[in-house]
């Protein structure tokens, strides 16, 4: 690629630049790992359950990996067959590999840090917070460093130093790499993690009246492995496929879109600086989330409101220097005389951050006993489990619409901020689009490292109870964790809203991808068509298709946990009493996980993959139609049911706080129904739900020149 300089600055320079903020950032992963190695893991038993959560954990994510690497292999060979780019198997195994590497490492600190935080508990919030934070932040970190450096070295190689053929169908693969890990990991993590979780809570607490994480509970151990491969492991393969595929979108868009119309992007300015603007803007928000990372300190009172207060100053901290920094950014690359404006583009990504912002307000309002909607389903649970399930369904739909609004009006701002740089043409427009989902993710770093907090709060308290701690430290691990719930509500919305925004530009560069294999061809949106009805039919099914057996799956193997659990109960004297030297079979609620899990989650996976390239090979405009209708109903379901689902779990613990009778009353017994109907709502379904989207639409887009 031949050097350009803007403003008097070469800027090829960026790729290297978002590179080494990569490594800084997993150096720094690697600083926080040792901080929380060597912080006391408490007595014998604390140790004891700590190593038993990380085996379980460790041997689902190995088994796991297993038979996803058979689905990679499979993809390796397709894409080079069906496309004819025959090194495109290269970036997409390098996205499989990364998305799975981090979450491995995520997942491993995570369990290392649970007994940990358990212990700091014992002194107070102020020393557990930030140790289960900087748990979190080795995920965080080692996600968003791991994507952007395997991005920058894959777009280096391929389109600086070797310039073969087709460099950008390569740089896209990675994407289609990184979804084929994050669509099987939140799907089989989901399943295990909410098995497990229905099974214990149904049985433990709603039968035996048992407290959660009861050590006579068979399911325990199961559950908090659970926490860890759905919720950190899952979750981190999610956010490393959602942060790739929002740098890879515009990246993608412009180089197609120059290629269509027969320019060649490396000889122009404009085109230039539209590559390099998404990784200066990756790079910014790398360097702003480091630095966020040392804002988070503990908090003397155990409240969740002073707790919240202080794990969200990293995350505001964040957002405040990646505003600047992209101002900055914007004004370095496009303040040429061959661009309208040089602030377009930067007020597209701080629309994009300020609506995720927005949306994760959202999200914090319909699921914290903060507010109304959490106390009113609590309230509602004085009349039993069908009011609380009602009043739970209607807070996760009304949320929808407050998001639905927010993201209509980052899409206009977006839209306008990228003509105001780029002209007034509708490519411009969905340029700023997709920029504005870079926006959202930006401070993936932190934003993770807040999410997985939660897990490993989670993981704190049952250990607390099962090591039969003072009750004061539960209380404190009960705080954190009721903050949990919240942070991942908000990292949800961060995910679905910025899946909504690339999904839009990845099907917008589909439609030039076609253009590309022939000249001609004019992909119809017309509804008027039949088979562009029949495929928007087809795809607003697709998702609830996709809940139900994610659900279903869900269902069936919690069913057996709830059979295993009554079995020991039943047939092992003394279990249900307590009685000493008496212990459950832990390990076979784990295997009963797993089996199922793993057996579970590969109906609907194959489906994201096959039913696009089903359709793209019979009628590519009915997958166009098809693409549009799951867009549209995949974000609402997404944010119906992680807002449902968390106001559900969050009303639990509000009861078992005190409220309406506390632990062990029947509104409790009511909440904890409800909070079984949400657990696959927010932990399995709806986080799927993002991923879903964008993997059709990239799937679409890899595979867009064998349909022509």
């Amino acid at each position: 690629m031949p050097s350009c300089r803007i403003q008097g600055v070469n800027v090829d320079i960026v790729p290297y630049l978002a590179g080494l903020s990569a490594i800084v950032a997993l150096v720094l992963a690697f600083f926080f790992y040792r901080l929380v190695k060597v912080a006391p893991p408490g007595n014998d038993r604390m140790v004891h359950l700590m190593t038993e959560i990380q085996s379980g954990a460790r041997a689902f994510l190995k088994q796991e990996y297993t038979w996803v690497a058979g689905f990679v292999v499979v993809m390796a060979v397709l894409i080079p067959v069906l496309t004819g780019v025959a090194l495109a198997f290269v970036s997409y195994i390098l996205g499989a590999v990364l998305s799975a590497g981090a979450g491995y490492v995520g997942m491993t600190v995570a369990t290392m840090a649970n007994a940990r935080t358990t212990q700091a508990a014992t002194e107070g919030p102020a020393k557990a917070l930030p140790l289960a934070f900087r748990g979190g932040a080795v995920m965080g970190f080692s996600v968003a460093g791991l994507s952007l450096l395997g991005l920058a070295f894959t777009y280096l190689l391929f389109v600086e130093w070797l310039s073969v053929d087709d460099p950008f169908e390569i740089f896209t693969a990675f994407g289609l790499g990184a979804s084929s890990i994050a669509l099987f990991s939140r799907v089989g993590g989901g399943i295990y993690t909410k098995a497990a979780d229905v099974g214990a809570d149904l049985v433990g607490k709603v039968e035996a009246g048992i407290p959660e994480d009861d050590p006579r509970n068979p399911a325990t151990i199961a559950d908090n492995v659970g926490d860890n491969v759905g919720d950190v492991a899952g979750m981190g393969a999610d956010l490393f496929e959602s942060y790739s595929g929002s740098i890879i979108a515009p990246i993608a868009l412009t180089a197609f879109s120059f290629a269509a119309a027969g320019t060649e992007v490396t000889g122009d300015d404009i085109g230039l600086a539209r590559i390099m603007f998404p990784m200066a803007v990756a790079f910014v928000g790398m360097l702003a989330a480091m630095i966020g990372s040392f804002a988070v300190r503990g908090s003397s009172r155990a409240d969740v409101k002073s707790l919240s207060r202080q794990l969200h100053m990293g995350t505001n901290v964040a957002m405040g220097l990646t505003l600047i920094g992209t101002v900055l950014v914007g004004l370095w690359l496009f303040s040429g005389d061959e661009f309208e404006s040089w602030w377009g583009l930067p007020v597209s990504v701080i629309g994009g951050l300020l609506v995720g912002w927005a949306i994760g307000k959202v999200a914090e309002i319909w699921t914290s006993d903060h507010y109304g909607p959490v106390r009113k389903i609590a309230q509602q649970s004085e009349t039993g489990p069908a009011t609380t399930v009602l009043s739970g369904i209607s807070a996760g739909m009304v949320s929808v619409a407050a998001s639905v609004v927010l993201i209509g009006a980052g899409v206009l701002v977006a839209y306008w901020g990228g003509q105001q740089t780029l002209g007034d043409t509708s490519a411009a427009g969905i340029y700023g689009i997709a920029v504005a989902a870079i926006g959202m993710l930006a401070t993936t770093g932190v934003v993770v490292s807040v999410d997985a907090y939660g897990p490993i709060a989670d993981n704190a308290g049952g250990i607390a109870e099962m090591s039969e701690l003072d009750p004061k430290v539960r209380e404190v691990t009960d705080a954190l964790d009721s903050l949990g719930n919240t942070t991942a509500a908000i990292a949800k919305g961060f995910a679905v809203g910025s899946a909504a925004l690339t999904a839009l530009a990845l099907f917008k560069t589909f439609e030039v991808a076609l253009r590309l294999e022939d000249p001609s061809f004019v992909l119809s949106l017309d509804v008027g068509q039949v088979d562009v009805f029949i495929g928007l039919f087809l795809g607003a099914m697709l998702p609830f298709l996709f809940a139900a057996l994610t659900i279903d799956a869900v269902g069936r193997a919690a069913n057996k946990m709830i059979e295993e659990v009554r079995r020991q109960f039943r047939e092992i004297p003394g279990l249900r009493e307590g009685a000493e030297g008496v212990k459950p079979d832990s390990s076979r609620c784990v295997a009963i996980s797993t089996q199922a899990s793993l057996r579970e989650m590969l109906a609907p996976g194959a489906l994201a993959v096959v039913v696009p390239l089903v359709l793209g090979f019979i009628d590519v405009d009915t997958l166009g139609g098809f693409l549009a209708g799951a867009l549209v109903t995949g974000f609402a379901l997404a944010i119906f049911m992680a807002n449902a689902g968390g106001a559900w779990d969050n009303a639990k613990k509000y009861i078992e706080a005190g409220a309406h009778g506390g632990k062990g009353s029947d509104p409790h017994k009511a909440a904890v129904v409800g909070d079984t109907v949400g657990d696959p709502f927010k932990d399995t379904s709806g986080p799927a739900m993002n991923i879903l989207i964008k993997v059709m639409t990239i799937v679409s887009l890899v595979f867009a020149s064998a349909f022509v």
